[in-house]
């Protein structure tokens, strides 16, 4: 049965890659972004639908499940980033509030609406996958808080939706490399200190997170739910 899957932030770096490896196994898949015109070069690419949507908009996030239509079976929340990057650090509590709200709507917000507005269309065996970051596991930041609460909303969400025949988990990458994250930002010494604090010797790149988002949808991972699984060659582990 082909299978409709919707990805947030799909218009480049991890968001894309999951796309288009959904897209290969014959799914039909809309890809959403803020950014219209790279939304339209991607979706071209990989041969998805592309619907506009700012995911921490409401308006704009009920009008992308009003032209979904009635059915959907796996939703990847990709949407978000640091938004702190390119913002001149915070000289007062105004500018607090606004760095960490801004990073909480991009991380966390997103989410929840996008989830909340399709979640009657899913299809029993249908998934929602959310995806967060290793830096939850510093939240010293907003960026690093919101994906901390994306994680607990997850396992959440998982016991809200188990009833349904649905399951819910979360990715966490680490260092990812050939994605836009860090704006151009990343020095060459902190790309090493990234490198060197995993197991593997090497980054990450986004079909590493595509792979792990794809088993987490496929029947192989029913029984897989409320979880957070760590995508970072080792620089986090747990047990």
């Amino acid at each position: 049965m082909t299978r409709k899957v919707l990805v947030t932030g799909g218009s480049g770096g991890i968001g894309k890659a999951v796309a288009a490896r959904f897209r290969r196994a014959g799914d039909t898949v809309v890809i959403t972004g803020r950014d219209g015109a790279r939304l339209a070069v991607a979706a071209k690419e990989i041969d998805a639908e592309p619907i506009a949507c700012d995911a921490a908009d409401p308006l704009q996030v009920q009008e992308l499940a009003d032209a979904l239509g009635a059915e959907l079976d796996v939703l990847v929340n990709m949407a978000g980033g640091n938004t702190d990057f390119g913002r001149p650090r915070a000289s007062s509590l105004h500018e607090v509030a606004e760095s960490w709200r801004a990073n909480l709507d991009a991380n966390l917000l997103s989410a929840v609406l996008t989830t909340t507005a399709v979640l009657d269309k899913l299809r029993p065996g249908g998934t929602v996958i959310n995806v967060g970051s290793i830096g939850a596991e510093y939240a010293g930041s907003g960026y690093g808080a919101a994906k901390a609460a994306l994680h607990a909303w997850t396992a959440g969400l998982s016991a809200e939706i188990g009833p349904r025949g649905l399951t819910a988990n979360l990715v966490s990458p680490g260092y990812i490399e050939a994605t836009d994250f860090f704006h151009g930002r990343l020095t060459e010494k902190r790309r090493e200190a990234l490198i060197a604090a995993t197991h593997t010797g090497r980054a990450g790149n986004p079909d590493d997170v595509a792979a792990t988002v794809e088993f987490l949808a496929s029947q192989g991972a029913r029984h897989i739910t409320g979880q957070t699984v760590h995508v970072n060659g080792g620089a986090h582990t747990t047990r």
